[in-house]
């Protein structure tokens, strides 16, 4: 299902699912931009040209830690937020064929207020970036285990909000490319890539 299709048939954020990787829907080679959205901060990553590994980009700071909405500025209404058209900056920047942002669900499953957040941040992505399949990917628990793999390789992640945020963009992301790779392999793969 394209950005498109997944927008107008779920249009109510408290009901979208995420979505996943489809060799139908694939672009093909290029670039991907992993987000993760929070209030205060978005981390972001990208992908290598052949998705194949995640890094680390940057984290961009919401205005006013997020309060006044995604894709708005604190402003005027209908302004575009300025961590919003930095993300475009990045996308442009990378020629990245999809963005995929991460759909902070519950352990149960559920969309809360996070999911919401995110799910709105993804549509004035959207609309911002027309010609860009945006996906939702489910990321639970992405952001407490970046902060454990960073403790684990001896990073303090005290003070180290930023890097926890990229991090969590990298996971988001690596494991989209990393589905995205057995999808394509089990469909065969039919536009004859090399994925490895």
């Amino acid at each position: 299902m394209d950005s498109s299709e997944h927008s107008e048939s779920s249009p109510d954020p408290a009901r979208v699912g995420s979505d996943r990787p489809s060799a139908a829907t694939d672009p093909g080679r290029g670039r991907r931009i992993g987000i993760d959205v929070g209030t205060v901060r978005i981390g972001v990553a990208a992908s290598d040209p052949d998705g194949i590994l995640a890094t680390p980009v940057e984290t961009v700071v919401r205005p006013g830690g997020g309060k006044s909405g995604p894709g708005r500025a604190g402003g005027g209404k209908g302004a575009k937020a300025p961590d919003l058209a930095r993300i475009a900056e990045i996308v442009l920047e990378y020629e990245a064929v999809e963005v995929v942002v991460g759909l902070p669900r519950t352990l149960r499953g559920e969309n809360g207020t996070s999911a919401r957040f995110a799910v709105d941040f993804a549509k004035s992505l959207r609309e911002l970036l027309p010609q860009l399949p945006i996906r939702l990917s489910d990321e639970r628990l992405t952001t407490v285990s970046a902060a454990r793999a960073l403790r684990e390789s001896g990073v303090r992640t005290r003070g180290q909000r930023r890097m926890i945020d990229q991090a969590a963009a990298v996971a988001i992301l690596q494991g989209w490319l990393d589905e995205r790779s057995a999808v394509l392999r089990s469909a065969g793969d039919g536009r004859g890539e090399v994925l490895e």
